[in-house]
């Protein structure tokens, strides 16, 4: 999914929903102070316009990112499951195992 680990790509995911979350409020804000008169009012919906629009940007590349390393990771999982399907058995079994003794512990 990511260059990191299955972690830091989750993380990542929720950052991305929670940063798309912030953006959408602040929308929300900017179209109910519409109404809202005077200049220091106006220039700081302004400001806050252009940053938003600047985050929409940056978080449409990041899920673009993001949408292009998991379709990589899951391309390569599914090459190395079709070219050697007997080795990912093995990885699979190895790694239930291994949860059957942690689970077998507790």
């Amino acid at each position: 999914m990511c260059e990191y680990t299955e972690q830091a790509c989750a993380n990542k995911k929720k950052l991305v929903i929670d940063l798309r979350k912030v953006i959408d409020d602040a929308d929300e804000i900017l179209r109910e102070t519409a109404g809202v008169a005077g200049e220091k009012i106006a220039v700081l919906r302004e400001r806050i316009s252009e940053r938003l629009d600047d985050a929409k940007a940056r978080l449409e590349v990041v899920e673009d990112q993001l949408v292009d390393k998991t379709k990589v990771v899951a391309q390569a999982a599914d090459d190395f499951v079709n070219e050697s399907p007997w080795h990912a058995v093995g990885v699979a079994a190895g790694i239930g195992v291994l949860l059957g003794i942690l689970v077998g512990r507790r």
